[in-house]
């Protein structure tokens, strides 16, 4: 969750589709079935793929040239990430009102859309549901049940999505209230600004008042990145950081860290406030 580059490499490069038994996700890749299944944290994923193309060139470097002047190829690469080719049952007037399909950019992004209009995260999905259907052995029952979900309904409710995505911010439509919208993304990218690379370690005081307030159940490493991505993120006018609780799930693998750890962190090290869609807000008591 520090390395911000790292995290937008696994969102646009292959995935290794392995798994050495049922407690084993990898094969997710940088995902939960959380957010393949109700989208919770796509904003973040597709704010780091935005701060990617603004601010950055292939190998991470930072450019030199004006970000916003890269606004339009920046938008051109999520279209491309969030593709999904042509629904055979769509009518003329459907596609013309509802694109969903841009595998004309297969050529400007061939790693994020290929040339039938499957985006990254479309291919993603529907690999993992062939990988799970495969491998039945190495997956468990309730892995079995998300891929069948996904096989089901993923595509119906992915192309709703980005149709979403693409709702002027100045809609005077209610159907654009309360939507994620890639003009929202492209703004908070901006703002954000480039990709952070550097690690933050916590010093050996830190560490030892740390291991005296953590319950035995919960793993250091869990208490250490919170402390860390606190400490990274932490705004000069504000005690509290945005916490986005959906991408802690995926970074750790499992949902193990919203449903069993983050509830019994105490608040001697850290405050935290209800959490909705997938994000709250914390901050530190050390």
């Amino acid at each position: 969750m520090l390395n911000e580059w790292t995290e937008f490499l696994q969102y646009t490069s292959p995935v290794s589709y392995t798994a050495t038994g049922k407690r084993d996700n990898s094969y997710l890749g940088r995902f939960t079935y959380t957010t393949l299944t109700d989208f919770e944290g796509m904003a973040r994923i597709l704010t780091i793929l935005a701060r990617g193309y603004l601010f950055h060139d292939s190998d991470g470097n930072i450019l030199d040239e004006n970000p916003k002047d890269r606004i339009d190829l920046t938008h051109q690469a999520l279209l491309a990430w969030c593709s999904i080719p042509d629904s055979k049952k769509a009518t003329p007037k459907e596609e013309w009102q509802y694109r969903t399909d841009f595998r004309e950019y297969s050529g400007e992004f061939p790693s994020l859309v290929d040339e039938n209009g499957g985006g990254w995260f479309y291919r993603h999905v529907h690999v993992i549901i062939d990988f799970v259907r495969d491998n039945p052995a190495l997956v468990s029952k309730t892995a079995q049940n998300n891929c069948e979900a996904l096989a089901n309904g993923f595509d119906k409710e992915w192309r709703n999505k980005v149709k979403q995505f693409q709702t002027p911010i100045f809609s005077r439509s209610t159907k654009g209230a309360w939507v994620l919208r890639f003009d929202d993304i492209l703004a908070d990218a901006l703002e954000l600004g480039a990709l952070r690379k550097d690690e933050i370690s916590l010093s050996d005081e830190d560490i030892q008042a740390v291991a005296a307030l953590t319950p035995k159940d919960i793993p250091n490493e869990v208490i250490h990145t919170l402390i860390a991505y606190y400490r990274a993120n932490k705004p000069e006018d504000s005690d509290w950081v945005v916490l986005p609780v959906a991408s802690f799930d995926a970074y750790f693998g499992s949902t193990n860290f919203s449903h069993k750890w983050l509830v019994k962190i105490p608040d001697t090290i850290l405050t935290r406030e209800k959490q909705s869609f997938g994000v709250c807000r914390y901050k530190e008591n050390i």
